[in-house]
Order: C-alpha cells, then structure tokens, then sequence
C-alpha cells in the first residue's frame, strides 16, 4: 500500500483539525515540553438543534463539476513501537488515531444495530468536523447504496456526490479533498464553465483489513472548509468507522445465522441443517422435480382416545412421542416435513438424496416401532395407556421446495405419490408398516416383505399393489 504523503506540520495543537465545541475534551493529550500550562477556563459546549435527515442522495446528479484538491492514500491503522518513534510528526498522527479511536468508541460504545450504528458515526463526524452534510454508502450487492444521511440544517436538502469523485475513492481506494459546484444549465452552451453553489466536500473509503466496505462523505457550503488536516482527521474517523461498521454486519450475520441454524434444525437433521447454514446446500424456493420417499405415521384411534383424555395429558403424552419419533429421522438423515394433529410426513430424498432413501425410510419406521414398544412400557409402568401406529410408505417424483404465502413458507413436497403414502398410512393396522409396489421394488433385497390383497385408496382410479415389512434381511 502506497504510504501517506508527508503532510504540513501544523503551527499548534494536535495533527487534525480542531474540534467544535460540542465535542467533549479528549482523554489523551499530546506530549508537551517543560511544565504544564495553566489550562484556561473553558465555555460549556453549547448543544445545538438535532441533525436532520437528507432526503434525497444521489451519485453524479446532473451538471456536476467537481476539482479535486487533495488525496492521500488510505493507510492501515498501525502505530510503531515506543523506540522507534523519531518524527514528531509521526507521534502526532499515532495520537490522533488514538483519540479518534477513543472519542468514536465513547460515542457509539457496544452499538451492533447498523442503521443506529451509522447514525452515531455522522453524529461524531459533525461533532469533529465543521461539516454542513454527510452521508454513509454502503455496498450491497455489489453497488453502493445511501445507508445514513444528516445535515444540521432542516428542510428538504440533497447531497448529490461527485461520480467521479466516488469513482476514484472506490478505485484507488484514496480519501479526496475537492470542490464540488453544480453547473447552471442556462449556461450549457457557454465556453466556459459557469457553477453555482460551489462547496467543499471529503469522500474517504471504508477500509477494513484491505476490503471496501462503503464510502463517508462530508461537504459544506464554505468552499474553503477543509484542508489537508481535515482530511486526514477525517480519513482516521474513517477507518475506526469501518472497524465498528464490520463488527456490526459480523454480528448480524452471526445472529440470522443462529436463527436460520434453529430454524432448519426444527426441520432438518443437524448434520443437513449445517450444511443449509454454511451456503454448501441451497433450498430452493421455487420447486423442484425429484424423486422421494415420503413417510407417513399416525396414532391409531386417536381421535376416540381423546375424548376421554384430558387435554394437558394429551399434549405431554404427543410431545414425548414426537420427539422419540424425530429423532429416530434424523438419525436416518430424513427431513421433517410436519406434524397433523397426530400424523408424522417425512421426506427422503428432499432435499437432500441418498442412493438408499427408500431403505433409509423403511429402516426408520422399523425403529420408530421398536422406540414405541420402550415408550408403550414405560407408560404402562406409570399405569398410562399405551398406543399403537400404523405407517406408510411409497416412492415416486413430486415438486419440493418452499410453499406457502410470503409471510408463512414451508418446505415439502406435493404430488401424487404423496397422496398414496398418506392413503397406505390410513390402510395400515396399528404396528404395520405397508409399502407401495414402486417402493418394495427398491427395498425388497434388504427387507423381508409379504404381499397383501390389493387395495383401492380413495382419490386413485385403480386397485394397487400393497407389501407388509416384516423384518430386515
């Protein structure tokens, strides 16, 4: 990275800019020589109105000039050791970084809310620099956006930035000094240029760890406002900023990956919810084709068992049976479609596939039958009633992915060939596991089956073919 030019050392007082009034004074001081001086009394800061919003930011409005006075690279924020520190003026702009530091990390604290976050930058911005307006862009999706505006004025104010000067602060990675002026279109035609409200404006980057995170720029209607001190003072702004401006977005990543991580894993195995997580496994919202093995499993006479239960009984005694039942798919890597008052959907092969998803599904409603005899004799011993399941299973293409309204979306599949698992549930006696002629094709060399009389599910035209699971090979 190109080091800062040498700058003019200042006649008094620190390497930036003085701050106004309404800046507290700063923890650090600078090194003096000989004894101290008697510090003069000081006016209280006077607080003046609330900073307004910006209306309108615009990027190259219309009939834009802009002449750059000043750039200096951007520069890491690094400080040498104690030892090596020769150059005054090197100790004056390591003290600068410092209270910049101090006096942005005092004004914004532990702030993670990025729209508060920004808001808090601009207010110290103003508190630092004898700015009129400022404005924070940001990237998304790969264009720089406004995220922040203020102005200390009201009304309706534009801040309309130089495209070019934008353009050299995102390319060179460069904090600018110009003066911008908007060119009074009256005079188009004119040889020479003629500008009206000309100002003075700095553009500096958002640097963190070498990425450009955005732009902050400031102006004012002086147009001899700033100077090289300014620009560098607010260049260390900048790069505290962008600091705070990381942190943030971290952890408002982090925290929607935590809720996206909670929320699959209602839905998904661990292991795939991860992977849905991480960005290795994708969703799709809109559907798509594919092959699965849908599993279908309700309590038998539940209904009339209910009416002689009371409710809370009712709720501990589903709650302990789905979260044996749950657990059970998700060992088999299956996915949880939904619950229906008492009936379990589950999915293999959405959306994630295994050559053996029609095995998986078999072996899991084994298991939910073993799980339920512990679970039925554990009820016993507690002179509770025991129940039983019937389950279904069958194999063909439906259309997977995330259905609903856009407030409420969930993933799961439609088809037919769900239709007919859902019928062979309802057909199954309690403890029977029947299979669908597609899926004991798959199956039948690992579990021992037996064929049953046709049946004639309600909603299919033709009587199909129906296996018993009897036992794995």
């Amino acid at each position: 990275m190109q080091a800062p030019p040498q700058m003019v050392p200042p006649q008094a007082g620190p390497f930036a800019a003085k701050p106004v009034d309404r800046a507290a004074p700063p923890m650090f001081q600078p090194p003096r020589v000989g004894p101290p001086p008697v510090a003069p009394m000081r006016p209280p800061p006077t607080v003046g109105p609330p900073l307004q919003a910006v209306r309108n930011v615009t990027i190259g409005g219309a009939q834009m000039e802009s002449h750059v006075r000043t750039k200096i690279a951007a520069e890491m924020q690094q400080f040498l050791p104690e030892r090596s520190l020769q150059d005054v003026e090197v100790l004056r702009r390591d003290y600068e970084k410092l209270r910049i530091s101090y006096e942005l990390q005092r004004a914004i604290g532990a702030e993670l809310d990025l729209d508060r976050l920004l808001e808090k930058i601009l207010e110290r911005s103003f508190d630092l620099l004898s700015a009129d307006r400022g404005v924070i862009l940001l990237f998304e999706d790969g264009e720089l956006k406004p995220r922040c505006s203020r102005a200390k004025r009201a009304g309706p104010e534009e801040f309309v930035a130089s495209r070019a000067v934008v353009g050299q602060v995102v390319k060179e990675k460069v904090a600018v000094l110009s003066s911008d002026a908007k060119v009074d279109p009256r005079f188009s035609e004119s040889k020479s240029i003629i500008m009206t409200g000309i100002r003075s404006s700095m553009a500096v980057p958002l640097l963190h760890k070498s990425e450009l995170l955005g732009v902050m720029m400031v102006d004012s209607q002086n147009p001899n406002a700033f100077g090289e001190k300014d620009l560098q003072l607010f260049t260390n702004i900048a790069n505290q900023a962008a600091l705070f401006i990381a942190n943030a977005a971290l952890a408002q990543h982090l925290e929607q990956e935590a809720l996206a991580r909670a929320r699959f894993q209602r839905l998904l195995s661990p292991a795939i919810a991860e992977l849905v997580v991480s960005g290795k496994l994708e969703l799709k919202q809109g559907g798509e084709p594919r092959v699965t093995t849908m599993l279908f499993t309700d309590i038998r006479g539940f209904t009339s068992r209910s009416e002689t239960m009371r409710a809370e009984d009712i709720v501990q005694m589903l709650n302990d049976y789905f979260e044996r039942m749950v657990e059970i798919v998700f060992r088999f890597e299956g996915t949880l479609d939904k619950f229906v008052g008492d009936e379990i959907m589950a999915l293999f092969g959405a959306p994630v596939s295994h050559p053996d998803d029609a095995v998986r599904a078999v072996r899991t409603a084994l298991a939910m039958l073993d799980e339920l005899r512990n679970f039925n004799a554990e009820r016993e011993s507690m002179g509770l009633p025991s129940f039983e399941i019937g389950v279904g299973i069958n194999t063909g293409e439906v259309v997977a992915g995330y259905i609903g309204s856009s407030k409420a979306m969930q993933y799961t599949v439609i088809g037919a060939p769900v239709n007919l698992a859902a019928r062979l549930c309802s057909a199954a006696k309690g403890m029977q596991i029947l299979l669908s002629e597609h899926t004991w094709g798959l199956v039948q060399d690992v579990f021992e089956v037996r064929e049953l009389e046709p049946i004639k599910p309600k909603g299919i035209a033709q009587p199909v073919r129906v296996f018993e699971v009897l036992r794995e090979r």
